[in-house]
Parts: structure tokens; C-alpha cells; sequence
């Protein structure tokens, strides 16, 4: 943990010292000689944060390293603040000028400065005398003393994506589960599930739910994560989106303004005459029933809810209705086994343990005591240990040292911190970042990516971007089961959405507060006066403006979520306390406006401000000259500022509104950028623009985009556009759009496209298929929107080895009728057909698309059948039709109908119709 702190400013000094060597004047030897301090103390702390558990002593020194990294980055930022105007003024006369007006200002910022670092190194200098007093190669490893935490929560809605082959053991448990939802008394029935925290409730309750055999037998259904902390109001409006959501009908408008009564009045009319299951996890008090029971009508049509929760007489309450207990217990020996050899040995034959290996990996298991969680948190740590009996042995001794035999929570939380103890110091901090998002928040791969970026966490690795060495991490939190992923890219193994377990989260809490790593938000207020250098608001209240007047001076980071759309949030006061922010995540929040003073946030390298009701942005922003990462997706931003390109560690620029729909030609809106932009040479993602000449010409140039989107595209620039995306060898995503619907997009001219492209969005016109779509070996995703194509594209792409997603919008000129799939397609998953009017038949052969598990036909007015050949496609899991033809619909509806044996193996079969007011779901499973 300290070791981070040093780390970072260790390595801004040195960027310092390189980029800004004449401006420094006599502050360069000061800064110098505290690089070298710091760089001595570093090889110490890679030890002693190991082990600080083990001697007051030690932990005491380790915080006063971290707090006088603390104090000397503070020191350096303020300098970097004050002479920024400076470091960064141009040539020329005028800037001659401007350095002898704050000549006099700049000497004193430099001697006040110099003192100051003088201090700091003394204090260095003191702190490595006494570190002497600890001799760190007598500790041996793994004995190190965390306690474990007190409490934990319950497993939530990350078990709804937990795959089939990581459920061991509780077969015999769902299939009770199912029984009690699908069959039995009429009445509405509460099943209770009750266990202690991390023996797999919800896990057992989310393969119920998800059972297809469910879903036929609800009219609908919803998962509600009720918690300790819960609000009711918001629990009522998440019911009604997901409620209304799921049968595709319009979520009322006002929904966010209304109160208690209002949203009762709502769920009581849509749940009337239905059959649905709700599942209420993670109950903690039986209040929450007398609040909520009113809206759980019993129609007596076989309704079900199921409650899970830790505390045994909350679910042993008489709710009123036909009850049944079901006690999750954990998992036997065996099963335990299981489960722990599949994480521990995951690249061995058949997860086999090696014989020298089982006595120790057996002990392990036992301790475990058949909790899930804590097994596969166990195993997770074992998989990333040599295989050696001295490495396991080290770990089963170290893990007797923490256990706590009065509570098996505790055994978790002991197992849970040990596996954070086992992280390599790089990944400490990114694993506790994760905390400052609320519970339950799935979080973007990319976003993650990112913010460690703009923390500093990311080491310089020779041969990697930033942007790698990131991924790598996030990718061992994952193989270490310290993240949850819930969304693949399958072909290239990539997370897209990712959180922290309950349990784990808990963890990185109770480590957080220890070493004041973070601070959240307590709605009743800050308990702790303290406001560390990371800040999270969670839940907005009115005394959240007391915070306003807060000292935020120390504060790096800013985060804000689950705001009201009907308030405001007071942004200019806050950025007034700020001055050396570093990160600024306001996604959602509701402000109208940035105001010009976010220009003085001269350390900011992170600013998100999507789907905030911003219109426009200060020239200010040109000054920003550290942003690394600026969001503005789904604003009301049209046109950004000039001076974009002085942003010269600009590395990420989303820009775009991507709300239009997809059955119309206007895909997307691009915002129009200043022709500076073309100067950001690190720019990796530019998206999506609106084009013009000079931008489509200069793009050739920026050669580490590794993503980019240009809209309004003209015919005339489109041998340009060619010519540029040819140098771009490190392109992953692309997406073209034409400036109209009648314009054509001239992608033949592009001799090969970039050799790394996985995502190629076209949007517009073709005259005929580009030749180099065959060579399309890395992607994964391909989508054509209305070209209008006069062949068949099939027979250019039906080879390529990785392709998962294949839409086609209005692709097809209406010449063409038939849609034949002969061959190939081997990992296709997903197949769309969308704004076809004329289309008349879809054929697949045997043997094509043998992976394809979903297919949506929409706007198909004339296709009167399912695809012809439809019944050879065996993994197809679902079939999704919107605007197609009654004699379709009627062909397979009810098992009487011609068609219905073709289609009888697919699980979900949905029809939306959609009319002038709303869009009318029918299942036709």
C-alpha cells in the first residue's frame, strides 16, 4: 500500500525532472535528492507492507512512509499548480512578456517550495534511521497476523451470471427449488431460503430463477437486492423498471418523482392477473414485508416469492401466506473438493491435483468448511502459488494463524483477506479502487482501465501501453476471484463488466478505513472528520451540502452516484476545493453546465461527464494539460472547444450519442471537434467525430488509435479516409458512417483493412462488397447498416474464424429476396436481421452456424417462415421477432401450428409488436 504512494511519485518526479528541467531553477536539486530518498525507502516497503500485521512497530512506520509520500506529492502538485502557466507557456514575445510580469511570483513559489522539499527529506532521512529497528529477512513468510472483519454481506445478483460449471453440489437443492416454484399450491407462497453469509443462497436461488422452465411458467418476474441499508421508494421503482422492462411496455416518465403511494398504486395494477416470482434477496429485517406486502397481491394463480436471508427467524416469520423454509447448508467434502480443484488446478488435465500436492490441498478444503465463497476464494489464491509443497505448506500455516474457530463467517472473512495479503503489491490498490463504487455496481473493463491509468497505479512495463499493463492486472483479479465478470468477449477472453463480490468489497472497506485509503459517504454524515484522498458519494441528501464547505484540499479523487434527476448538484463549490483533483466521475449526475473554473484543476487526468445535461464546455478545458480520459457520451455537448489539442496526454475521447435507434439510419451522432485534435499523438480512441477533410486526412498520422468512429463522412473524402486507415495498424474498433442515406461509402478502395480490426461498424451505402472483408481474421463483430448491398456478402464472410455477431440493417437492396447461409459461420452466435421489407426467405443449411444461440428478425414484413433449416441449428437458445408478418407469427404459435415442430428445441421464442403507444410482447415458447 505505501509502496504505491512512493511508486507514483517516484515516477512523476522523474517525468518531472525529464519534461521539465529549464523551468525548475534551483527547486531541481531539492526534487532530486527526495527522488533518491524515495527510491532508497522502496525496496523496504515491499516487505514491510507484507508483514506490517505482525509489529505496531512496523505498521507504524509503514504509514508514516505512506504519509510523508502523502505530504511531499502534495508539495509538488501545489508547485506544479502555481507554476503551470509557466511550464507550459510557449515561445514568441508575448510569452517573453507574461515570464517577467510573474517573474517575481514564480522566484518566491521556488524558494517557499525549495524549504519545504528540504523538510520533506529530512523527514525521509529520519523515518530510514529508525527503520533500522526492524530487521525484515527474520520474517519469515506467511506469518503475517490480519484480522479478520466482523461482518459480511450476503452473496447478491453476481450469482445470476455465475456459469454452470462453477455450481457444485447443490443439484439436489435447486430441483427442490423448482418444484416449490412450478408446481404446488395455487396460493401465493413465500419460499425462504436462509443460511450464513457465503454458503451460496443466492447463488442456489439465481438457478431456479433462471430456469427456463420458470420463465414459461411466470407472466413476469424480477430480482430485488433489498440489503441492510435499503431505501423503499427506490426498491419500488427498480421493481417497476424491471417489471415493465421485461414485458417490454414504457416505463412511466415521471417515474422518478413520484413517492411511496404512487409507486405502491403503479405495482399493485401491473401485478394484478399476473402469475409472477420476485425474488427479495438479502433480507435483513422483517419490516421490509410490512412495507412491500401490499403490492404482492395473491391472485391465486400460483404467484411466488423467494426471500433469502442469513437470519433464520426472518425467515421463519408467518408472512401470512403458504410458507416453506428451505436451510442452505454448506457444501460436502467432497463437493468442497470439487469445487477447489477446478480454481486451483484450472490449467491441469481434468483439474487434477498432483499426488504429492493432496494431503496439504485437502487441509486447505477442510478449513474452508464447505463455504463456496470461501473455497473458490482459497482456490483462486493456490492457482497463482507455485506448485510446491514448501509454498503450500507456508500458505496452510499462515492460513492456521488467522483462522478464528468462534464463527465460520469469520473463516471466510480470514480466508477472504488472506487472498488480498497473497496479491503482488502492483495490485493491492487497484483491487481496493473498486470499493469506491456502490455495492452491487457492475463496472466497465475499459473505465477500470482507465482510473488506475489516472491514479498512477499502472507500472511502466517495457513493450506495453498503459493501457495492456492495466488489462493484465485486471485480468489476474479475475483469475484470482477477486473481481466477477459478467459479459465475455468469448473469442479473445476479455471482461466487459466486472465487480467486487459483497464479501470482497466488505474486505476492501474494513482495509480501506485501516489504512485511509478511501472515504465514502455516510448520508446521516461523515462520521470521520478525516476526508481521504479519495472521495465517494453514494447517496445524495441536503447535507451533502455541508460538505461544500468541507476541506477537500486533500482529495485526489471524486466520485458521485445515485443521484435524483430532480435535483441539482452543486458542482462550482465543490470544484473551488479541489485544485489538485486527479479524478472526476460525475456519469449521471444531474448538472446543466461545467463551469470555467474546472481549467484550474491543472492534475485532473480523468473527467467523466456521460449522460450529465451538459451543452457545452469551457475554452478552459484547453488547460486541463494532464487529462488522460474525457467522457462526454449521451450529453447535449454538439461541438468541443478549441485549444483540444494542447491536451497532449489526451490518450481517450468518447464523444457521442448513440440513443437514435438501431431501425432507423442515423446510428449514431458524432460532436464536431476543432482541427487541433489532430496534434494528440497519444490519442488511442476517438469516438465518434463528425468528419471533414482535414480530420480524415490527419487521422493517417495519429498511429497509436486503437479505436475510432467518424460520422457525416462526404463521398469526395472517402479515398482519403482509405489512404488514412491504412497507417493505422493498431486499429481494434471502427465505425464509418456517411453524411447521409443517399450518400455511398467507397470502403472498396481500402486495399487491406488494419490487420488487428476486431469491431467494423459501416454505416451507409455500398456499391458492392469491399474484397478485403475475407481477410477479416480478427473480427468479431461485424455490422452493416443500410448498404443496400446488390450481392450477397455471405460468401465473403461465412470463413472467418472468429466471428460472434453478424447484423445486417437494411442491407440488402430489394432486388434481393433470399437470404442463403450454405456453410461456415463456425463461432457465430448472434445473427441479426433487421429493416428487410422485401426479404421473402432466410435459408440455412446443415452444418452452418453450428454455435449461433440467438437470432432477432425485425422489420421482415414479408418473410411469411421461420428460416428454413431453422431446426439444424441445436444451440439456438433464442428466437426474437419484432414487425415481422402474421403468417409468420401464426405459423409457429401453439403447438398445433405447421411450423411449431421446427422450432419446439428453442427455450425463448419472444414476438414484439409494436404499435403507436407502446410495444405489445408475446411469448411463443
Amino acid at each position: 500500500m505505501a509502496d504505491t504512494a512512493v511508486q507514483f511519485l517516484v515516477g512523476s518526479i522523474g517525468s518531472l525532472l525529464q519534461k521539465e528541467a529549464a523551468s525548475l531553477g534551483a527547486v531541481r536539486g531539492e526534487i532530486n535528492e527526495l527522488k533518491l530518498e524515495l527510491e532508497s525507502t522502496r525496496s523496504f516497503l515491499k516487505d514491510a507492507d507484507e508483514f506490517k500485521d505482525d509489529s505496531e512497530g512496523l505498521r507504524l512506520w509503514v504509514t508514516q512512509v505512506r504519509d510523508i509520500a502523502y505530504k511531499a506529492e502534495n508539495i509538488i502538485d501545489e508547485f506544479m499548480y502555481h507554476m503551470g502557466g509557466q511550464l507550459n507557456r510557449g515561445g514568441g514575445f508575448r510569452s517573453f512578456l507574461g515570464r517577467v510580469v510573474h517573474l517575481p511570483k514564480e522566484l518566491l513559489v521556488k524558494h517557499r517550495t525549495a524549504i519545504k522539499l528540504q523538510e520533506i527529506s529530512a523527514e525521509i532521512k529520519a523515518i530510514a534511521k529508525r527503520s533500522k529497528r526492524y530487521e525484515f529477512g527474520r520474517i519469515e513468510e506467511g506469518q503475517s497476523s490480519h484480522a479478520a472483519p466482523t461482518s459480511v454481506q450476503n452473496l447478491a445478483e453476481s450469482a445470476l451470471f455465475i456459469n454452470d460449471d462453477d455450481v457444485v453440489g447443490i443439484q439436489k437443492e435447486i430441483n427442490s427449488l423448482l418444484k416449490l416454484l412450478i408446481e404446488g399450491e395455487m396460493q401465493r407462497t413465500v419460499i425462504s431460503v436462509w443460511g450464513m453469509g457465503g454458503s451460496g443462497k443466492t447463488t442456489l436461488v439465481a438457478k431456479a430463477y433462471n430456469n427456463e422452465a420458470v420463465k414459461r411458467c411466470f407472466d413476469c418476474y424480477v430480482w430485488v437486492t433489498v440489503s441492510q441499508h435499503y431505501v423503499i421508494e427506490d426498491l419500488l421503482r427498480k421493481m417497476i423498471k424491471e417489471l415493465f422492462c421485461g414485458r417490454k411496455e414504457l416505463v412511466p416518465s415521471s417515474l422518478s418523482s413520484m413517492g411511496y403511494k404512487q409507486l405502491m398504486e403503479i405495482l399493485v395494477e401491473f401485478l394484478q392477473q399476473k402469475r409472477y416470482v420476485i425474488v427479495l434477496d438479502d433480507v435483513w429485517d422483517v419490516n421490509f414485508w410490512s412495507q412491500i406486502k401490499l403490492v404482492l397481491l395473491d391472485g391465486r394463480n400460483g404467484s411466488r416469492i423467494i426471500l433469502t436471508t442469513r437470519n433464520r427467524d426472518i425467515a421463519s416469520y408467518p408472512y401470512g401466506v403458504a410458507c416453506h423454509v428451505i436451510q442452505h447448508n454448506p457444501l460436502e467434502d467432497c463437493d468442497a473438493w470439487i469445487l477447489f480443484c477446478k480454481k486451483a488446478f484450472a490449467s491441469e488435465p481434468n483439474n487434477h491435483c498432483p499426488p504429492y500436492l493432496k494431503n496439504l490441498a485437502w487441509a486447505l478444503v477442510k478449513k474452508c468448511e464447505g463455504l463456496p465463497l470461501a473455497v473458490e476464494a482459497m482456490g483462486g489464491l493456490m492457482a497463482s502459488k507455485d506448485k510446491s509443497e514448501l509454498k503450500w505448506g507456508a500458505v496452510y500455516d499462515s492460513f492456521n494463524w488467522h483462522l478464528c474457530k468462534d464463527s465460520k463467517l469469520e473463516v471466510v472473512k480470514a480466508i477472504l483477506l488472506l487472498s488480498f495479503n497473497g496479491l503482488p503489491y502492483y495490485l493491492k490498490n487497484c483491487f481496493l479502487y473498486c470499493c469506491l463504487f456502490p455495492s452491487n455496481h457492475w463496472i466497465s473493463a475499459h473505465k477500470l482501465v482507465r482510473l488506475w491509468m489516472a491514479e498512477g497505479f499502472v507500472e511502466e512495463r517495457k513493450g506495453l501501453t498503459p493501457e495492456e499493463v492495466a488489462k493484465g492486472y485486471l485480468k489476474e483479479l479475475i483469475s484470482r476471484s477477486l473481481l466477477q465478470v459478467t459479459r465475455k468477449n468469448n473469442t479473445f477472453l476479455r471482461p466487459k463488466l466486472c465487480k467486487l463480490h459483497d464479501l470482497m468489497r466488505e474486505l476492501a472497506l474494513s482495509v480501506s478505513e485501516q489504512d485511509h485509503f478511501c472515504s465514502i459517504y455516510d448520508p446521516q454524515g461523515i462520521k470521520d472528520e478525516r476526508i481521504d484522498r479519495r472521495f465517494s458519494i453514494h447517496t445524495f441528501g441536503h447535507a451533502i451540502l455541508q460538505l461544500c464547505r468541507t476541506d477537500m484540499s486533500q482529495v485526489r479523487s471524486f466520485f458521485a452516484f445515485h443521484f435524483d434527476k430532480c435535483h441539482t448538484f452543486p458542482l462550482d463549490p465543490f470544484l473551488s476545493g479541489f485544485r489538485l483533483l486527479r479524478v472526476l466521475e460525475l456519469r449521471d449526475v444531474p448538472i446543466d453546465s461545467v463551469p470555467r473554473t474546472i481549467g484550474k484543476l491543472f492534475n485532473l487526468r480523468y473527467l467523466n461527464l456521460k449522460g450529465t445535461r451538459i451543452k457545452e464546455l469551457p475554452k478552459s478545458l484547453g488547460r486541463l494539460m494532464n487529462l488522460q480520459t474525457l467522457d462526454l457520451r449521451n450529453t447535449m455537448v454538439k461541438a468541443l472547444p478549441e485549444g483540444l489539442g494542447k491536451l497532449h496526454n489526451l490518450r481517450h475521447l468518447l464523444a457521442y450519442d448513440g440513443d437514435t435507434g438501431k431501425e432507423v439510419f442515423t446510428y449514431m451522432i458524432g460532436v464536431q471537434v476543432p482541427a487541433d485534435v489532430l496534434k494528440l499523438k497519444n490519442l488511442q480512441v476517438l469516438t465518434s467525430v463528425e468528419a471533414n477533410g482535414d480530420i480524415i486526412r490527419g487521422i493517417g498520422n495519429m498511429t497509436q488509435l486503437k479505436r475510432i468512429g467518424l460520422t457525416k463522412v462526404k463521398e469526395e473524402d472517402q479515398l482519403a479516409l482509405c489512404a488514412s486507415l491504412q497507417k493505422l495498424k493498431l486499429l481494434r474498433h471502427l465505425l464509418v458512417m456517411v453524411s447521409n442515406e443517399e450518400e455511398t461509402l467507397r470502403m472498396d478502395a481500402l486495399s487491406s483493412p488494419p490487420p488487428l480490426l476486431r469491431k467494423l461498424t459501416l454505416i451507409g451505402r455500398l456499391n458492392c462488397v469491399p474484397p478485403w472483408f475475407s481477410s477479416l481474421s480478427s473480427i468479431v463483430h461485424l455490422h452493416l447498416h443500410w448498404s443496400r448491398l446488390m450481392e450477397d456478402p455471405i460468401p465473403y464472410i461465412n470463413a472467418l474464424p472468429n466471428l460472434e455477431r453478424l447484423a445486417f440493417v437494411n442491407a440488402y437492396d430489394h432486388g434481393i429476396k433470399k437470404l442463403c447461409f450454405h456453410e461456415g459461420f463456425p463461432k457465430l452466435q448472434h445473427l441479426s436481421v433487421l429493416v428487410s421489407p422485401e426479404l421473402v426467405e432466410i435459408i440455412i443449411e446443415k452444418g452452418a452456424m453450428p454455435s449461433l444461440s440467438r437470432i432477432s428478425l425485425c422489420v421482415c414484413t414479408k418473410l411469411k417462415k421461420v428460416p428454413l433449416g431453422i431446426e439444424y441449428l441445436t444451440n439456438l437458445q433464442e428466437l426474437e421477432l419484432k414487425d415481422v408478418s402474421d403468417e409468420l407469427v401464426n405459423s409457429i404459435r401453439g403447438e398445433e401450428s405447421f411450423d411449431h415442430p421446427r422450432v419446439r428445441h428453442i427455450p425463448v421464442i419472444n414476438h414484439y409488436q409494436q404499435t403507436t403507444s407502446f410495444c405489445k410482447f408475446e411469448s411463443l415458447s
